[in-house]
């Protein structure tokens, strides 16, 4: 008997922060591949990256990085120190508010206002103007905090929350862009379980951890120096407690370029002869696409006749 061959593919399954109406969620709409795949909200990074590593789910999106407060080191000491996975894609959500309520509600009406104490500081500017008189009750999540407003069990007359809210919930938005930094963007990584890098396409962005050999005077030098002396820009350089004792530190490191680029491999290769842990999470497409753009001395044909150079010296070869 021949196979049947109207048999649909099987569904993708993606972990993402919900429930429903988050950045998160935000973000994983960004990505061709996970529409109409099935989308499984979780509670915290924790649980999103254990999805995928026990095969729950095929990947998973989580914030990496915040243009205001910073990298989010939940997630970053969680890439660094859970096994097997691989960042693939990079996606910026812009970040924008919204306070809502129980329908019928005004703004008049608000004195008690829910938030995650994260989007309550990005937006502090703004209520201190318009509900002077406010009280902040914590919330776990913005999601969550809108829906305690909805049901009435967390007893606040408003609730900071993403715009995506309200195409989940029926609630009052009672003021629009209440963010005090209107450029504010949170930065969303999508990971799988370990694969091979996809090919370079130009404007690419190589992530990795990397631990101090030990603490002596330079030793962050001699890091920096393995991107420097090849021409590879950093985006990102954060300190992480590694945690077995004070002062000792992990970087997590952006690095400008893909690992099948020359420079890059070259450089990889150092910092594995000088640290004794290096992570590669993972060489991916940049989200805002813009192409690394490097000195001539610094391009792969250097870098080969470099190497083709000293192999002719090892071999006996007469120079040209």
């Amino acid at each position: 008997m021949l196979p049947d061959t109207d048999t649909p593919p099987a569904r993708r399954t993606y972990s993402y922060l919900g429930p429903a109406g988050t950045f998160t969620e935000a973000a994983l709409a960004q990505v061709p591949e996970a529409r109409d795949q099935i989308w499984r909200p979780v509670r915290n990074v924790g649980e999103a990256l254990a999805d995928v590593v026990e095969g729950r789910s095929d990947a998973a999106m989580i914030a990496i990085e915040n243009s205001v407060d910073g990298g989010v080191s939940t997630a970053q000491d969680a890439l660094a120190t859970v096994p097997g996975l691989r960042i693939v894609g990079e996606y910026l959500v812009p970040v924008n508010f919204v306070l809502v309520g129980r329908p019928g509600m005004t703004l008049a009406d608000v004195s008690l206002v829910a938030a995650h104490p994260v989007a309550y500081g990005q937006c502090l500017g703004w209520l201190r103007d318009h509900v002077p008189a406010h009280a902040h009750l914590p919330a776990a999540s913005n999601v969550a905090s809108a829906l305690g407003v909805l049901d009435g069990s967390s007893g606040a007359d408003a609730a900071i929350a993403a715009p995506g809210i309200v195409a989940h919930h029926e609630l009052e938005v009672l003021a629009e862009e209440i963010g005090d930094n209107p450029n504010a963007v949170t930065r969303f990584v999508l990971v799988s379980r370990t694969v091979a890098p996809a090919p370079p396409t130009g404007a690419d962005k190589t992530s990795l951890i990397v631990e101090l050999p030990e603490d002596h005077p330079g030793a962050l030098l001699e890091l920096l120096e393995q991107f420097a002396t090849r021409g590879i820009n950093l985006s990102l350089l954060a300190s992480r407690p590694i945690g077995d004792a004070l002062g000792r530190y992990r970087f997590v490191i952006d690095a400008d370029g893909h690992v099948h680029d020359e420079r890059m491999a070259d450089a990889l290769l150092g910092l594995r002869r000088f640290s004794p842990k290096v992570i590669f999470l993972g060489s991916y497409a940049r989200a805002d696409r813009a192409i690394v753009r490097y000195p001539q001395r610094y391009s792969d044909d250097v870098f080969v006749e470099a190497r083709d150079w000293l192999r002719g010296l090892l071999s006996g070869e007469p120079e040209s």
